[in-house]
């Protein structure tokens, strides 16, 4: 009996007291999974569910615009399944994207891959200060529709608001009732946007739904909206954000996972339908400037995707501070001179350049589809198949590696034409309008 429980165990996996755990100065097994689920779900409802009405559905239209979003959820859930099932594989709980990929590849994995997840992050949050600042540029042409103030200085005082929240949380756990103020947030500009938008939608004339631009230019554009689409899904920092979850992580992650793909996806799905069909082929890449209403509701709608970008921005830096601290020892009490200074010098210096370069290039679509082309797609789909077989090569048959091998091949494919597309739209974009444009 000893015997057949040894090889019970054996078959099982490593048990919880054999994993081995990487340093770090963050905290980990520490969230429910409720909770990681929730964190989950802010990045899936930040603000940007604001852009996708314009970004998606109007390149796309509403039959592929459809079919693709529900496509892309599942496509997504399977691979962010993937990735979560890795991270206990071999007996090592890998905390950081990168450390995955290392273990699996080896050394140049790891650096290309932080490379990559670096990019996916900075990106992300470029375009969280453009939304922010947008927000902020909604609400003062509210009350004074003049040029004295243009968007660059609503982005800069956007940068400073997120440098602020990132000096005050040190980590990603210690967000918690932060989550809650976000959801919170989410739901009202969410709300908002959907009641005055189903309002003029059902006061307008019939609206024109024709993909807007020449041949080449749909194109291009349903190329990009396509990238669009994975990015709406997928946050490219998975590991990090399981390395937070209580033990089973692997089960936990799943629930979480679970629970974004299913409620939490729900509040998009409405807010992207119904400010498509409400403006149609004319709808912004920002719904909030579309609608009609009363001035103190769409006040408290864009102060509340303001704020709640700031929350949102926090989560997807968190890979970079959690490697800065870990590097230069920043243990401890949160409040300690050596630890808020740094925090105030590293966290703010990031934070200058994300804003500068949120400044320089203000175009949230174009980012949003570069985003999704070259580090969405590698991250979360090429990788994590790859990544996948190479892990589980001697448990699949033939079939299962032909299926995953075919992913490689084609979201490597997705990932090449969306990139020269994204690329293409920002060369063009560049070109209508100056750097630090007024949008």
């Amino acid at each position: 009996m000893a015997v057949a429980s040894e090889d019970l165990n054996r078959d099982s996996g490593p048990r919880e007291s054999d994993i081995e755990i990487p340093e770090t100065a963050h905290q980990i097994s520490h969230d429910s999974w409720f909770q990681v689920g929730f964190v989950l779900t802010t990045g899936i409802n930040s603000a940007y569910v604001l852009g996708y009405s314009g970004t998606i559905m109007v390149p796309l239209g509403w039959i592929v615009g459809v079919v693709g979003l529900v496509a892309a959820t599942a496509v997504s859930l399977y691979a962010n399944s993937l990735i979560a099932k890795l991270h206990e594989h071999g007996g090592k709980r890998h905390i950081r994207y990168r450390d995955l990929a290392g273990y699996i590849y080896g050394r140049k994995a790891y650096a290309f891959t932080w490379a990559l997840q670096y990019v996916n992050l900075f990106m992300i949050n470029t375009g969280y200060i453009i939304l922010a600042g947008q927000a902020l540029k909604a609400v003062y042409v509210l009350f004074r529709n003049d040029d004295t103030m243009k968007l660059p200085y609503f982005i800069a005082i956007s940068g400073v608001a997120c440098a602020m929240f990132a000096i005050g949380i040190p980590h990603l756990s210690a967000l918690r009732i932060w989550l809650g103020f976000s959801t919170f947030l989410s739901l009202i500009y969410i709300i908002i946007a959907i009641v005055l938008a189903a309002r003029d939608g059902a006061r307008s004339p019939a609206r024109d739904y024709d993909i807007p631009g020449s041949r080449t230019s749909k194109i291009f554009t349903t190329i990009g909206a396509c990238a669009n689409l994975v990015f709406a899904f997928n946050t490219g920092m998975l590991p990090e954000i399981q390395a937070t979850v209580r033990q089973p992580v692997v089960k936990n992650m799943m629930k979480a996972l679970y629970f974004q793909f299913t409620a939490g996806v729900l509040p998009m799905y409405v807010v992207t339908f119904v400010g498509y069909w409400a403006y149609g082929s004319s709808t912004s890449t920002y719904l909030l400037n579309s609608v009609n209403g009363p001035v103190w509701v769409k006040v408290m709608g864009n102060i509340s995707a303001f704020l709640q970008t700031v929350i949102s921005l926090h989560i997807f830096a968190s890979p970079m501070y959690e490697y800065l601290d870990t590097r230069y020892g920043i243990k401890g009490s949160a409040l300690a001179p050596r630890n808020l200074s740094f925090r105030v010098a590293v966290r703010g210096g990031y934070l200058v350049i994300n804003t500068f370069v949120s400044a320089l290039l203000p175009f949230l679509g174009d980012f949003m589809s570069l985003t999704g082309a070259i580090s969405t797609f590698p991250l979360t789909f090429i990788l994590a198949n790859h990544m996948y077989l190479t892990a589980k090569r001697n448990k699949l048959s033939s079939l299962q590696k032909a299926w995953h091998w075919l992913n490689v091949f084609f979201f490597g494919c997705c990932s090449l034409l969306a990139a020269v597309a994204a690329l293409r739209l920002i060369v063009v974009d560049s070109k209508n309008y100056s750097l630090f444009a007024d949008l």
